[in-house]
């Protein structure tokens, strides 16, 4: 049976986010109690959108509009078509729709889904001379297959199962990530690690500890490369070559992302290929100094990395945990932005990084945060596996079932 095709404001009602102020980053409307939703927030987002990094004031909401939850935000800016289901209440610019089901009509999950299905066409109908916009002219184009409520309700339920351990098991990477930053913070910034009671302070230092420069010290440190021309996007099968895009949260993956390089070209590659545990950082653009870890064989058991990537590892391995959340520290990535505003050329180089100096402790303290900090990092990437299962199985379903393909039963 084919189902009806409707466009989106006979399924409910559309409208654009709010922000009427100029310039829109005017310090004066933030630092409130009301969250901000911008279209990053959005990209992150699973099926739910709870998390986000401004929030606005009295002054930024009046010039605003607060959104309740259950309103489905999707982008039409920057990110096109990125979608998430508000799950609090929130303000969010013009850059973003806002769009409420009517509930005799449209499970606003279903449409969500709906969206993911037809992202690519959505980001299609953006393209523009200067800057890509999915407006309401060409948004209210958009026919989506419709089935009955009931219908809807039901795929709906069965794809956000997936969605819903998804979210439960980010949130439980999220608070044991945080548990192993506060442990970092206790141990080697307020120096309250086992035994500190009875160590002698030098130089501000627990005694026996030292500052040095990364390179004098013992790590290596290589990028990678890509065939010439760069990664052909066509190629069906391949070795991952990981850039810029993998460099999120710790045990955070999008494998829609990935992009493939040729095995031939894999298997010569001198440098830049993965050791099973490695730190990533990623040495120029837009985010330059952010890093991120990989173990074992999450999120591939074999990989390499490209150009604007450095591979880090310590010449002393079980120093790895420990600069890993070091250069996760605000202050590192601050101090990396600032080494590349005063370089020549854009970007960090060996150099940049191996003149970075870093307090190394005592390595019987290292070997005691290992242990403590490692059941931590197992449960993190045991997660984040999970997820990725989570995800492929849920995506493999969703083109079956939004298209009717895969049929429902409906008691």
């Amino acid at each position: 049976m084919e189902w009806p095709k409707l466009t989106l404001d006979q399924l409910g009602s559309v409208s654009r986010g709010r922000s009427k102020h100029r310039p829109r980053n005017d310090e004066s409307l933030f630092g409130g109690d009301y969250p901000f939703i911008q279209t990053g927030d959005v990209k992150k987002a699973g099926l739910h959108l709870t998390d986000f990094e401004e929030t606005y004031n009295e002054q930024g909401l009046a010039q605003s509009k607060l959104w309740n939850p259950e309103t489905l935000c999707i982008t039409i800016a920057a990110n096109i078509a990125d979608t998430s289901i508000l799950g609090i209440k929130a303000c969010f610019p013009d850059s973003i729709m806002g769009f409420i089901a009517n509930p005799n009509k449209a499970d606003v999950r279903f449409v969500k889904y709906s969206f993911d299905i037809l992202q690519k066409r959505c980001q299609a109908m953006a393209l523009g001379a200067t800057q890509d916009n999915l407006s309401w002219e060409k948004l209210a184009k958009i026919k989506f297959s419709i089935p009955p409520l009931p219908i809807q309700q039901k795929i709906a339920s069965i794809l956000s199962t997936y969605d819903t351990l998804i979210e439960n098991n980010t949130k439980r990477i999220r608070l044991l990530e945080q548990m192993a930053e506060n442990l970092y913070k206790e141990w080697f910034v307020r120096f309250r690690f086992p035994g500190h009671e009875n160590v002698e302070m030098e130089n501000g230092l627990p005694k026996g500890w030292k500052v040095e420069r990364l390179g004098d010290w013992g790590i290596c440190l290589e990028t990678g490369s890509r065939p010439k021309g760069g990664v052909d996007d066509s190629l069906a099968e391949g070795m991952p070559s990981f850039g810029a895009e993998v460099i999120k949260n710790l045990a955070e993956f999008d494998y829609h992302s990935v992009k493939l390089i040729p095995i031939e070209f894999y298997r010569k590659l001198k440098r830049g290929k993965n050791t099973g545990n490695d730190i990533l950082l990623y040495k120029d653009g837009a985010y330059i100094g952010k890093v991120t870890l990989f173990r074992d064989d999450f999120p591939f058991k074999e990989y390499s990395i490209n150009e604007h990537v450095f591979f880090i590892s310590p010449n002393n391995v079980s120093y790895k945990n420990y600069i890993y959340f070091t250069l996760h520290q605000k202050e590192y990535f601050l101090l990396m932005q600032n080494l590349n505003r005063n370089a020549a050329q854009p970007g960090l180089s060996q150099q940049d990084i191996f003149r970075i100096k870093m307090t190394i402790p005592d390595e019987d303290i290292i070997k005691e945060f290992n242990s403590e900090i490692e059941p931590l990092l197992i449960s993190i990437f045991s997660y984040a596996k999970q997820n990725t299962l989570l995800t492929r199985q849920r995506d493999l379903l969703l083109p079956r079932l939004m298209s009717g393909k895969l049929e429902v039963m409906v008691r």
